[in-house]
């Protein structure tokens, strides 16, 4: 084989040029596409941090959640560029954005209902939800059937520092991120002026480039007119 190609280098060249791409599609073929309108945030803002808080076990269930394969950040491409203009805003104050999570599957919406349904698995109640009982989730908006994350333009985030010397590290908004309690509506009173101005910066921002708050959690924002208004989703994050 070696020695007919040695003699007709030029079709050496041309198998490689028809074959070569042809390997690299068959690979990456393998790998599922987004569906069209969703993009990776790493690749819409190249210097954003992403830290999913289901993909590991810091959150309130104390596990993995179902649905997420990868520490990947996921949104409507229009939701994307949307932040981008935020984290942008931030940029020139040394601050930029951390994603707690952002499109969220619908597997992940329903293990979080089986969680909330089992009133025996209290493992996180101390850090997450002290002062709420578990049986109350659903009532109090903290837990539900569905999600805007799920639709793609809904994201939970902060903001931190981007200086040499304090580089990653969180703003101080008042409470943990994913916190059940008063202490986490954006407007809560008992806030140090501090606090209150880094969740005021935040929600400024975050409104003047097309997102909503939600009144009960600083850290959560639905893009107005999102692209996807009555489609759940379901496909994984990887």
């Amino acid at each position: 084989m070696s020695t007919f190609f040695t003699r007709f280098p030029s079709l050496l060249v041309t198998v490689y040029i028809v074959l070569f791409p042809m390997a690299i599609q068959a690979q990456t073929s393998r790998v599922s596409p987004l569906p069209e309108g969703f993009s990776y945030l790493e690749e819409i803002i190249p210097n954003i941090r992403i830290e999913l808080h289901y993909y590991a076990e810091n959150n309130f269930i104390g596990a993995p959640i179902d649905g997420y394969l990868a520490p990947k950040g996921i949104m409507t491409t229009k939701a994307a560029h949307a932040l981008k203009k935020v984290q942008a805003a931030l940029q020139p104050f040394g601050l930029g954005l951390k994603i707690f999570d952002a499109y969220r599957p619908q597997p992940a919406v329903d293990h979080f209902v089986r969680w909330a349904e089992d009133l025996s698995d209290t493992l996180m109640k101390a850090t997450y939800y002290p002062d709420v009982k578990k049986q109350h989730l659903f009532k109090a908006g903290y837990i539900s059937a569905r999600s805007g994350h799920s639709r793609g333009s809904t994201v939970d985030l902060t903001i931190i520092s981007l200086k040499e010397r304090r580089a990653g590290d969180e703003l101080d908004m008042g409470s943990p991120y994913d916190f059940f309690g008063v202490e986490s509506w954006p407007d809560h009173a008992e806030l140090l002026p501090e606090q209150s101005a880094y969740r005021l910066l935040l929600k400024t921002l975050m409104v003047q480039h097309g997102f909503n708050p939600y009144d009960k959690e600083w850290w959560h924002f639905t893009l107005s007119h999102e692209p996807f208004p009555d489609t759940y989703f379901n496909f994984p994050v990887r």
